[in-house]
């Protein structure tokens, strides 16, 4: 995530990232954690009315109305999950950089694809610098905002909202998105924290002044604000470019999950507590899932999904040819990768490859 306006330069290679292994199984799932609060009453309760309180909600389905994709043949399921870089609040603003940078993008973006089954997934990243068809869109206040050519995938976000967000996403993929997710920096920052950290293999020395993170290659365990700085970077590796961070972001991601599905919630509720803090205070839902009921039930619905077994995916993108610190959706590769999620079938490893690859 980077809240700067630095564009793709020469090629590099990118980094695969090593799965990070899972040493303990959930032990309890976040549904059966609410049963709990709900059964002891008093002031376990009014903990629980709390979290519920944090969550926010979009109404996607009304904001877009009934010109959207088809729902998928399946029971699969397709998430938007970005990673905002709202500058609203005192620690936000000082994570984001001082408040050089008014308003709020989405700075990481990820399809996240559940296929029927729901025993493995696979998280699409689609590059911030990626130029877009931006639909005409409805803003919050009832306003109609025409639609627009090459535009910036990240700034779509700020200039209309998330529901123009999924809006662009289904236009440009014809994927249905079934549910939104948005954190904002002061969320995952926390949420880090309160699992006491995420150990990630940095595949190489960073040395970024910008942000200030300085890691040598290996395993490392980063605390909240190391691991923003670590997903944010763009200048510590690679060309600089947002592509040849989006590897990183995808790394973390496993990791998180990772570390989050190996919590013993049943042996520290204080602990557990303090995480669903963490994870719900900064946290923004479609309107179907802000609720601790809703997302605990999806939590349940989602128990078979290994982050160890999750696919991750760039986009496939190329380098502009009238601006070439831009990319473009690649075709024919981003199109059979987009036809495979609608149809919820198996994505073809020519759909994975990208002629750009952020070096």
């Amino acid at each position: 995530m980077s809240n700067d306006e630095t564009t793709p330069g020469p090629r590099a290679s990118r980094r695969s990232d090593k799965p990070r292994k899972r040493h303990r199984g959930l032990k309890i799932t976040l549904g059966v954690l609410l049963v709990l609060l709900l059964a002891t009453g008093g002031t376990l309760y009014w903990l629980y009315s709390q979290l519920d309180g944090n969550i926010k909600g979009v109404d996607i389905n009304k904001a877009l109305g009934e010109d959207r994709p088809e729902k998928l043949p399946t029971s699969g399921q397709n998430l938007l999950v970005l990673g905002s870089d709202s500058r609203a609040g005192a620690e936000n603003e000082e994570l984001g950089g001082g408040g050089a940078v008014s308003g709020a993008r989405s700075d990481t973006a990820m399809v996240v694809h559940i296929p029927e089954g729901r025993s493995k997934a696979v998280a699409v990243s689609v590059p911030r610098d990626t130029l877009v068809t931006r639909p005409e869109c409805v803003k919050d206040d009832g306003s109609t905002v025409a639609g627009k050519e090459r535009v910036m995938f990240n700034s779509v976000y700020a200039q209309v909202g998330p529901a123009c967000v999924v809006k662009t996403v289904e236009k440009m993929s014809g994927v249905r998105v079934d549910h939104y997710l948005e954190i904002d920096f002061a969320g995952f920052k926390d949420l880090v924290d309160a699992i006491g950290g995420v150990t990630v293999d940095v595949p190489q020395d960073i040395d970024d002044k910008a942000s200030g993170l300085h890691l040598t290659a290996g395993p490392q365990k980063l605390d909240g604000t190391q691991s923003l700085a670590y997903v944010r970077t763009r200048h510590g590796i690679g060309d600089g470019s947002d592509l040849g961070r989006i590897g990183l972001q995808q790394q973390f991601l496993m990791a998180l999950l990772s570390e989050v599905k190996s919590q013993d919630l049943l042996g520290s509720p204080a602990n557990s507590y303090k995480i669903a803090k963490s994870a719900t205070k900064s946290l923004t839902t479609d309107s179907s899932l802000a609720s601790l009921a809703s997302l605990a039930e999806f939590a349940r619905s989602m128990n078979g999904v290994d982050p160890a077994s999750m696919e991750t995916i760039m986009l496939p993108v190329a380098y502009d040819k009238v601006d070439p610190n831009r990319v473009i959706a690649a075709e024919p590769q981003a199109g059979r990768l987009w036809k495979a999620i609608r149809e919820d079938a198996t994505i073809p490893e020519d759909a994975k490859k990208s002629p750009a690859t952020g070096g």
